[in-house]
């Protein structure tokens, strides 16, 4: 990083912005919108984040440290009830709260939960930003943006769609506006927060989301086992894929291997993107019975348990 590009101390600004909401609202798309680049998992699929990723923006000179949060829902085993606190805890944690909202769902008895319980913690800074906009029709929205402000006291409220990028940047410029005074916590070029081990396991966990159906792909988990730079510049990574059963491990193989040999060739084209290097992925399907409660793998992930 060149510190001659900086913003002297007093100039600088920096603050984290927690991205809370339900299932599959656009988190994960508008964080990376606003980083502008790939950082987080975004599939159709829900609940396809599962810990908190800092993504890095700079605006002028302000850091922006964005949260992505797991979807807010109502836990049962203990994967979900690590993912749920992740969410509340990159909440609490943050200068600035934006609720995101599938402005096709509205105000549903789903958000109306997750609105409530942020009142009980009383929780300051919260801003409103209804996604998809795209989806519904110009004269509802003004109506929609009501409702939700009758129903709690919102400091701001946006109309955006993180997909196509639309009323995004007026955000990043309000966002801009509400940092404190703060040196950067991140060099420039930092694009995020993940250490690049996770961020492997993720990409990899995206393919078999994007590839796989059904509910197999809550039933797996993707840990990078060996990293290893080589001589020529190029990197070995090795990654096990754990899932329940034996009939899993069977689906995620596929006929003659012909699944796993796809999802491989995808991950190493774009981790090789990602990285800039040549990258040699290996992956291996274990049967681990139960690892949804087992604290150790819920650790690999980058959960609190």
């Amino acid at each position: 990083m060149n510190n001659d590009n900086l913003p002297s101390f007093g100039e600088q600004k920096c603050g984290f912005a927690a991205l809370i909401g339900a299932p599959n609202a656009g988190k994960s798309t508008l964080s990376n919108q606003i980083a502008g680049g790939k950082i987080s998992i975004v599939t159709h699929k829900v609940q396809t984040t599962r810990a908190r990723i800092r993504a890095i923006a700079i605006a002028n000179q302000t850091q922006i440290i964005l949260v992505d949060t797991p979807g807010i829902f109502k836990p049962k085993r203990k994967l979900d009830k690590a993912m749920v606190a992740a969410a509340w805890g990159g909440a609490k944690d943050s200068d600035i709260t934006l609720v995101i909202i599938d402005s096709a769902k509205g105000l549903n008895d789903e958000n109306r939960n997750i609105l409530k319980l942020l009142n009980k913690e009383n929780a300051k800074n919260i801003w409103l930003v209804l996604n998809k906009i795209d989806l519904i029709k110009n004269e509802k929205l003004l109506a929609l943006s009501a409702e939700f402000n009758d129903f709690f006291p919102f400091e701001h409220s946006f109309m955006i769609s993180a997909d196509k990028g639309h009323g995004v940047k007026g955000l990043v410029a309000q966002l801009e506006q509400a940092m404190p005074e703060s040196i950067w916590l991140y060099p420039e070029e930092q694009m995020a927060d993940i250490p690049t081990r996770l961020l492997a396991s993720e990409i990899t966990r995206e393919k078999l989301f994007l590839k796989l159906h059904d509910e197999l792909p809550y039933s797996l988990t993707v840990e990078t086992e060996k990293w290893t730079e080589q001589k020529d510049g190029s990197v070995r990574i090795e990654q096990i894929i754990y899932v329940q059963r034996g009939s899993q491990k069977k689906i995620v193989l596929g006929l003659r291997g012909d699944m796993i040999k796809t999802i491989g060739q995808q991950s190493r084209m774009e981790l090789a993107e990602i990285l800039g290097q040549k990258v040699h992925l290996f992956l291996f399907v274990k049967v681990r019975d139960n690892w949804l409660d087992d604290p150790e793998r819920l650790r690999q992930m980058g959960l609190d348990v």
